[in-house]
């Protein structure tokens, strides 16, 4: 029972918000990529995906650093003011805990001999200075929490076998080249809330990688960064000044199924841009200044059949409804998909914005079109403008005021 608690445990360390841990039990809250995933999105078996049963066996070893919490493999040193990484921990450790801490700095040895630590979790500490060589003893580390710290820069020498790296809210303005040099097991990295512009991406920043998720969020980016992971899946720069969307900006990521720009400034949407994006799955386009729905979402119907996962506040306010006979996404010849458009300027929709011309012709179908909170007068909306929409109550309109 115990081996089951800690493995549960483990396969919850990560989620696609932002990390925002209020204690160190939130880690059973979470419900983001399993590491059942990781082996598969690394291409490793030998540092990725869930450890043997063996490696969880429950030890009693008398080392727990004084104040700490510590249970099986898991040591759990939160919410004490530390000012550095305590000693006296346990080498067969697997997790551990030092959020909410006053550690400014991690020194040469603070690891030493935590070869077998799989997570690390650094939020909310006054890190703004790491040894070249602090990480060089975490062999096995697959999870890197440092969010909510004073880096200046992403740290050097990120172990190899590092799956997700969590920096976001830190004061990086720059991506040198190299930076994530021989880390081919990463699929996760979030780095919003960094003061981050557009030139502070040196050209192949990100080579080598083979990212699934990346967020940039809450930066100073006025364009999409280029040369990013082409083998992305998701890709969200919310919270930008992002103005324009060109034709060449999504030509490389046509692996992506969700696209999330909302919060950021554009007026216009390059016609054919969204032809790069076959498997596209929703797209975030809402709380920007767009004066018409963009070009080419009717093309969008070669989408992939992948499940829709219908979570967020966002999806809870305009609740999709599924008919009788739309009970299972899977029936529809192509997944439905979902299109954020509210909070702009749009003030008329076209009979073909959404869907295609012609009887026969191969199409995706919506689950959700939101477009409430523009100055659209819907009375005038022709009904067959959603023709490829599951259901009607998919549809949410209303809401604006000047």
């Amino acid at each position: 029972m115990s081996s089951l608690w800690l493995l549960t445990l483990l396969l919850a360390l990560s989620q696609a918000l932002p990390f925002e841990q209020k204690g160190f039990w939130d880690f059973t809250l979470d419900d983001g990529l399993l590491m059942m995933n990781d082996e598969e999105a690394s291409g490793s078996d030998t540092t990725s995906g869930v450890p043997d049963l063996d490696s969880v066996t429950p030890t009693f070893s008398a080392m727990c650093p004084f104040g700490c919490h510590c249970h099986l493999r898991v040591v759990q040193c939160s919410d004490l003011g530390l000012k550095t990484v305590p000693k006296e921990i346990s080498p067969d450790t697997t997790l551990l805990d030092l959020q909410n801490n006053d550690i400014s700095e991690l020194r040469k040895d603070d690891f030493k001999g935590l070869q077998h630590l799989y997570a690390l979790v650094l939020v909310n500490n006054k890190i703004s200075k790491i040894h070249e060589k602090a990480f060089s003893p975490l062999r096995k580390l697959q999870k890197l929490y440092i969010s909510k710290n004073h880096l200046v820069e992403i740290p050097p020498n990120l172990p190899s076998s590092l799956v997700e790296l969590r920096i976001h809210d830190n004061r990086i303005r720059k991506v040198p080249k190299g930076v994530f040099s021989g880390l081919r097991n990463m699929n996760c990295i979030e780095m919003g809330g960094n003061p981050l512009e557009n030139s502070g991406f040196e050209p192949g920043a990100f080579d080598g990688l083979k990212l699934n998720y990346l967020r940039i969020s809450e930066a100073k980016l006025t364009g999409i960064p280029k040369d990013l992971p082409e083998t992305l899946n998701e890709l969200h720069l919310d919270h930008n000044k992002i103005q324009a969307i060109e034709l060449e900006d999504l030509l490389r990521y046509s692996k992506l199924y969700r696209l999330g720009l909302s919060h950021n400034q554009i007026r216009m949407i390059e016609n054919g841009s969204l032809s790069f994006l076959p498997t596209l799955r929703e797209l975030h386009l809402d709380n920007n200044k767009l004066s018409r729905v963009p070009a080419g979402l009717p093309d969008l119907k070669l989408l992939q059949p992948i499940t829709p996962t219908q979570t967020g506040t966002e999806w809870e306010e305009w609740s999709v409804a599924l008919g009788p006979d739309d009970e299972n996404p899977q029936s529809h010849p192509l997944c439905p998909q979902v299109v954020y458009l509210h909070s702009n300027n749009i003030t008329k929709v076209g009979i073909n914005d959404f869907c295609p011309m012609g009887f026969g012709v191969k199409r995706a179908y919506y689950n959700g079109i939101s477009l409430f909170n523009n100055p659209v007068p819907y009375w005038e909306v022709q009904p067959a403008t959603f023709r490829c929409v599951t259901d009607r109550l998919a549809i949410q309109f209303g809401n604006y005021k000047k």
